[in-house]
């Protein structure tokens, strides 16, 4: 192990996912998976995250747009809230999820859903938007795609 690298892997995991998950995952690390936290906080975080050639803002797009492709929604939550410690607006954001969904009917609903949080939409609105997302999202769900438009389903409870 490279000890520099995994505290300066450490320190930057604490500034982009919080000290409060970095404390909980280090602390329920186990015999069997403490090696694994070592890694992530030595490789991920240590070489990857500390590497300036990519802004931590840019990092923090490229890993949503990974984490949401493989439909790990609790991961997503956590780079989510990692991305607004990293700078990015809430415009940037939600042009982030918007090119994740690729205009599909999902963000349709995605959006409705947060804009109902923040009463940014009518009632009228966020209808039409779950219908037709609930449509589409059945239509993909009749043709093998369900897991993948399930786990789109759940963006909206990152927007804070």
């Amino acid at each position: 192990m490279d000890r520099g690298l995994m505290e300066a892997g450490l320190a930057a995991r604490r500034e982009v996912l919080g000290d409060e998950y970095v404390d909980r995952a280090m602390k329920n690390a186990t015999d069997f998976n403490k090696r694994f936290q070592e890694v992530v906080s030595e490789y991920c975080w240590g070489l990857c995250w500390t590497d300036e050639t990519l802004s931590r803002r840019e990092r923090s797009i490229l890993n949503l747009g990974m984490i949401a492709a493989l439909g790990r929604m609790e991961e997503f939550e956590l780079h989510f809230r990692g991305a607004l410690r990293n700078g990015l607006t809430e415009a940037e954001l939600r042009a982030v999820l918007m090119q994740i969904a690729g205009g599909t009917a999902a963000f349709l609903q995605e959006s409705s859903v947060s804009g109902s949080r923040r009463g940014s939409l009518s009632p009228r609105t966020r209808h039409q938007s779950n219908k037709a997302a609930n449509r589409i999202s059945a239509e993909r769900t009749d043709s093998g795609h369900r897991s993948r438009w399930r786990s789109t389903r759940s963006w909206s409870a990152c927007i804070p």
